[in-house]
C-alpha cells in the first residue's frame, strides 16, 4: 500500500524538528511545542501539514538572504497587507518541508537560482535531513479564510540581489531591503524574528 504523502511530509517535518538545536532559548521552547503538535499518539500526524487538515497546520517559509547577510528579500502580502518573507502552505506534491519552502520561494519571488542553506543530502546516503532555522506560530485574520493558526517553519536560501524578481498573484511587490532598515509595514515581531534567523545562520557558519 502506498504511503500517504502528507504522512511522509509530517515524518520529514518531525525528523527536522527533532534534529534542531536552536541557538535562541525561546526558539527551543517553541520547537518543543511544534514537536508535540506534529507527533501524534501513533506517529506523525498527516493533518498537521495539510491545509485542509484543520484550522491549525504547519506552513513552510524561506528567508531569502544575500550571501553577505546584509539584505533580505520580502514580499508585500496581498491578504495580510504586510511585508514578510516568502512562504506558504505545503502542496500535495511536496515531499519535504524544506522543499516546500524553496518551492514557495521560487513561486513568490520568480527567482530560480536559489542556493539553499544547509542543503539536504542525497537520500541514497541515508543522511538525516537538514533542520530549520526558525519556528513562528501566529494567529490569522478573517481574510485568511478557514486558516486560524499557522505553525510556520522557516528555512534559508541565498540569492543574487541583481537577479530579476517577479511578483506573484499572492503579493503586490517583491523587493530587497537592508536587514537593519526594514520597511514600514512589517509585522511588529518581524525584526526580532529576522535577527534570530541571522544569529542562527552565523552560528552554523562558525560550527
Amino acid at each position: 500500500m502506498t504511503a500517504d504523502p502528507a504522512a511522509l511530509l509530517a515524518r520529514d517535518a518531525l525528523d527536522r524538528l527533532d534534529r534542531w538545536q536552536p541557538v535562541d532559548p525561546r526558539q527551543e521552547v517553541l520547537a518543543a511545542q511544534y514537536r508535540a503538535f506534529v507527533r501524534g499518539d501513533a506517529g506523525p500526524r498527516a493533518e498537521a501539514v495539510r491545509r485542509d487538515g484543520g484550522p491549525q497546520h504547519l506552513t513552510a517559509s524561506c528567508f531569502v538572504l544575500s550571501p553577505d547577510l546584509d539584505h533580505v528579500l520580502l514580499c508585500f502580502h496581498r491578504k495580510g497587507r504586510f511585508w514578510v518573507q516568502v512562504g506558504g502552505h505545503t502542496e500535495p506534491g511536496d515531499t519535504t518541508l524544506a522543499g516546500a519552502a524553496y518551492r514557495e520561494a521560487r513561486e513568490e519571488s520568480g527567482l530560480d537560482a536559489l542556493v539553499p542553506f544547509d542543503p539536504d543530502p542525497d537520500p541514497s546516503t541515508g543522511a538525516p535531513p537538514s533542520p530549520p532555522v526558525d519556528v513562528h506560530r501566529h494567529d490569522l485574520a478573517a481574510a485568511f479564510g478557514a486558516c486560524r493558526t499557522h505553525w510556520d517553519v522557516g528555512f534559508v536560501a541565498f540569492a543574487d540581489r541583481g537577479a530579476r524578481t517577479v511578483v506573484s498573484d499572492e503579493s503586490e511587490d517583491v523587493a530587497w531591503f537592508p536587514v537593519d532598515a526594514l520597511p514600514a509595514g512589517t509585522p511588529d515581531d518581524f525584526p526580532v524574528r529576522l535577527a534570530t534567523v541571522l544569529a542562527e545562520v552565523r552560528h552554523r557558519r562558525r560550527a
